[in-house]
């Protein structure tokens, strides 16, 4: 139990979680895993003004999924391959946690049918 709270208090996987949250920040990562893009090839298929592109885009610089750089008037995304780390590893502890709940549950559903038929 204090795996599950520490994640609640955790700031980071807090910030990753509400990065992924956006369908649009969702499709900015999906695009950066194919290379490395500018800012104006990201913001075209979204529709959105580029001030917006440039907040969901800080959303997901502050969540540590991705890095910017700038050469000149160009600035460029690129995706940070191990920052979903957190959340594989926060996910894998609570599937942990419920197929072991599903195993007690089956366990008890199969003792009272068994008791039930005697």
């Amino acid at each position: 139990m204090i795996l599950s709270y520490m994640a609640k208090h955790d700031p980071d996987l807090s910030l990753l979680f509400h990065a992924l949250a956006d369908a649009t920040r969702r499709s900015i990562l999906t695009r950066l895993a194919e290379g490395p893009a500018r800012v104006t090839d990201l913001a075209g298929p979204t529709g959105l003004s580029l001030p917006t592109v440039m907040r969901h885009l800080a959303v997901l610089e502050e969540a540590g999924l991705i890095a910017t750089s700038k050469d000149g008037r160009v600035r460029t995304c690129a995706i940070v391959l191990d920052a979903m780390q957190p959340a594989r590893t926060w996910i894998d502890a609570q599937r942990t946690i419920w197929e072991a709940r599903l195993d007690r549950l089956d366990a008890f559903v199969m003792n009272v049918m068994k008791e039930r038929g005697q």
